[in-house]
């Protein structure tokens, strides 16, 4: 059976994620209780259900201090678990529950909203540190769905390497393992011709491969990354976020980020995000 165990913050995206995963074919189940979980996959394994999603999160109240260990129960037994963590920052989700007008699962007359999100942030802390952590604060339903779905494809028994480009002026991004600070690279933003470009376009890359300093730090990130990639292996993790940042997220981080994700597509499954570009792009590959 295949398990895709959906949980993250409330308004962070999870009914989205819960919605395009059933319409991929998976079984969903909504709010499941987190002392249920177990039993739950059980039954599903006796009623042969091959493809099933559950949504997991704050609303199950004292039991959630449990799910950390039901999930390593369920990934010590034979279910093929994948653990998704969806969070965003503090102004997008207290903006996204103006606009809904739906109160926080946590709300009461002594809290606030944002008091609210910050409790439930430090109820999940442990529950994030397991999955692959997806930070939706920039990110629409459609290419939330287009992620989600790209995600659901892959092989789950094997690690998934996601790199991404941002822009240090729009903020750090929430789900990154590692940051690489890229800001003291040539600049094609400064030159006229190649401003309006991106990474990923033929004028850029020809002027960052003719860049001796771009050319040793893509060497030294992909030889940090993969001297050190077997211990995260071993250590069972099934995702690794690599953010690659520049000032603003058009040029040098993006080169990078799709230089580096195509020397590693070569033995492992790759994710490409642009953050600042059109949301989410992604490409995945495997080892052949």
């Amino acid at each position: 059976m295949q398990l895709i165990l959906i949980s993250g913050l409330s308004g962070s995206g999870k009914s989205v994620a819960l919605r395009i995963l059933e319409d991929s074919g998976y079984f969903c189940v909504d709010n499941l209780p987190a002392e249920m979980l177990e039993g739950a996959c059980l039954s599903f394994l006796q009623a042969n259900n091959p493809r099933v999603a559950i949504s997991v999160d704050s609303r199950s109240g004292a039991s959630l201090a449990e799910l950390p260990q039901h999930i390593l129960n369920l990934q010590a037994s034979h279910i093929n678990l994948r653990l998704l963590f969806l969070e965003a920052n503090l102004n997008t989700l207290v903006k996204r529950f103006s606009e809904s007008r739906r109160p926080h699962p946590l709300s009461n007359a002594d809290r606030t909203l944002p008091e609210c999100v910050e409790i439930e942030r430090g109820m999940l802390a442990e529950v994030a540190n397991l999955g692959l952590r997806i930070d939706t604060s920039d990110l629409n339903p459609v290419t939330l769905r287009m992620w989600i779905r790209d995600l659901a494809e892959l092989d789950a028994s094997k690690i998934t390497l996601l790199f991404q480009s941002f822009g240090f002026k729009h903020g750090l991004p929430l789900d990154a393992d590692f940051v690489f600070d890229v800001r003291c690279l040539p600049n094609p933003h400064y030159d006229p011709a190649l401003k309006p470009y991106t990474g990923r376009d033929a004028c850029i890359i020809q002027y960052l491969e003719e860049q001796p300093g771009v050319q040793k730090m893509l060497k030294d990130i992909h030889a940090f990354i993969n001297e050190w990639l077997p211990e995260f292996i071993r250590d069972n993790r099934s995702y690794l976020t690599i953010a690659i940042g520049c000032t603003g997220g058009q040029h040098r981080s993006v080169y990078l980020a799709e230089q580096l994700a195509k020397r590693f597509s070569k033995e492992y499954q790759v994710l490409i995000r642009h953050r600042e570009l059109t949301g989410l792009i992604s490409t995945s590959s495997t080892k052949t």
